[in-house]
């Protein structure tokens, strides 16, 4: 069968859409999804082009700043079902993960799709979690996932992923993995996340609620029994220049003194921080929380914390508590997030000044 594989064209919409229709019953993209998909979203949608009509498509989508695409949908028309066409559309997903220097593919399947399935595990996929009530009809999914880029498998702590509940808690739900990868009988739980916040936070948000400052969360994970070593490159208190009002800035400073003189009162190490050794961390038992400037991942230059999950010689991998539901993402595409080491240390470099903030617990 002679295809053609080419990137998709707002003339393919209708025939897109029938294809949908053809391949699903539930579960299927809306007329207003393809056109995003196809028009603005990170993204690429990829179609099996016959002599006379579209045969299947792949749609990829790309995870901004990280090294991780997700195979979001692959459809196979019923008359081309058995003719190869599934397989070459996904080796076609594959080289444009590839192109986006992503080293992670990642999918989901129905486990009574079993032709799906075999065509995925032939292809080295391998099932790494169930999620529940996945799909519209309340049926589980396997989420599926290959290393298109190689390398030699290492074990790794596990950190359990938690998801923050408002806009203002990354740091609490961070610290709440952090504390839980530690001690795995340690549950995290919505009330430790606010009471956390409440402890930690400051006024550094130029508008609604306050984040949370690295000396909070530090003070926060000693009192819980932690050892803690906390890397910090400027003095503080941090974020002023973001703050217009003088009243507001009177109290970011009121606050960080009053951080400073407990953290004095603590064993909490404090370092000025350069840029982290973070296999070293790892290997010395250190759970670190990291501070980054989100516009690698999300395009907005905002203070964020995420949580390393482990690292190897051409990742390291992140928990983002922040789920952005816009771009069709689910919690599982939040967790591990393979960043280049040369990304990483980019995103850890924060603002005009170069901060630099990191909270590492270890277990005492």
């Amino acid at each position: 069968m002679n295809l053609v594989f080419r990137t998709a064209t707002p003339d393919d919409l209708l025939p897109l859409l029938e294809l949908e229709h053809h391949c699903f019953s539930h579960d299927r993209l809306s007329p207003r999804s393809f056109h995003w998909m196809i028009s603005r979203a990170h993204a690429r949608l990829i179609v099996a082009q016959g002599a006379e009509q579209l045969l299947g498509y792949a749609l990829v989508l790309f995870h901004r700043g990280t090294s991780l695409a997700r195979l979001y949908s692959l459809a196979i028309a019923p008359q081309a079902r058995g003719l190869g066409v599934g397989q070459q559309l996904l080796e076609q997903a594959e080289s444009a993960a590839l192109e986006h220097d992503c080293a992670y593919l990642r999918l989901e399947v129905r486990p009574d799709n079993l032709a799906a399935i075999r065509l995925y595990e032939r292809n080295g996929y391998r099932r790494f979690a169930v999620v529940s009530d996945y799909y519209e009809d309340h049926a589980d999914a396997l989420r599926l996932e290959k290393r298109i880029r190689q390398h030699p498998q290492r074990g790794s702590r596990r950190v359990p992923y938690y998801q923050q509940t408002t806009d203002f808690t990354c740091g609490p739900a961070c610290l709440l993995m952090a504390m839980s990868a530690l001690q795995p009988q340690r549950k995290a739980e919505r009330r430790e996340e606010v009471q956390i916040w409440r402890e930690a936070t400051t006024v550094f948000m130029t508008a609604g609620h306050g984040g949370c400052s690295p000396q909070g969360l530090a003070l926060a994970a000693w009192r819980r029994g932690f050892r803690v070593c906390l890397h910090v490159s400027i003095a503080g208190p941090l974020f002023l220049n973001g703050v217009r009002s003088e009243h507001k800035r009177q109290l970011m400073r009121l606050v960080h003194e009053e951080f400073c003189a407990l953290l004095q009162q603590s064993d909490v190490q404090q370092v000025r921080s350069n840029p982290l050794n973070v296999p070293l961390l790892l290997e010395q038992g250190g759970q670190p929380l990291v501070l980054i400037s989100s516009y690698r991942l999300t395009r907005s230059k905002a203070p964020h914390w995420v949580i390393v999950t482990d690292c190897d010689d051409d990742f390291v991998y992140l928990h983002d508590p922040d789920i952005d539901h816009s771009q069709h993402r689910q919690a599982l595409d939040c967790q591990h997030l393979p960043v280049s080491h040369a990304d990483f240390d980019k995103m850890c470099c924060f603002g005009s000044n170069k901060l630099r903030a990191s909270v590492v617990l270890y277990n005492r």
